[in-house]
């Protein structure tokens, strides 16, 4: 049986071989894409990349949802989701939650 520091010894360098061989399929995998994108000539937006200013990849902007009821407190909820504990607190109080509700 092989001692603990023989064995740290073959896993330092299993690891090593490891990225190795990572670094080299991930060379190859980046070659064969590029010939591909330069055979086929595509562009970052057929594959569903989404392009902003000076070419930066961007992903989705989600707005702020409006505020639809408003605690005494100043507390707020979009109305949507799961209820907030001060609005249940204050139903189980017998208010009505429209109570809350935020005018337009």
């Amino acid at each position: 049986m092989a001692s603990y520091k023989e064995l740290l010894a073959q896993r330092a360098m299993l690891e090593k071989q490891i990225e190795e061989a990572r670094q080299a399929e991930l060379s190859e995998a980046i070659s064969q894409v590029k010939r591909l994108i330069a055979e086929y000539g595509l562009t970052a937006a057929d594959l569903g990349f989404k392009m902003g200013a000076m070419g930066i990849v961007v992903g989705k902007v989600r707005a702020p949802v409006a505020v639809k009821y408003r605690g005494p407190n100043g507390e707020t909820w979009s109305g949507r989701g799961k209820a907030p504990n001060w609005l249940t607190r204050l139903e189980s109080e017998q208010r009505h939650r429209d109570e809350f509700l935020v005018s337009p």
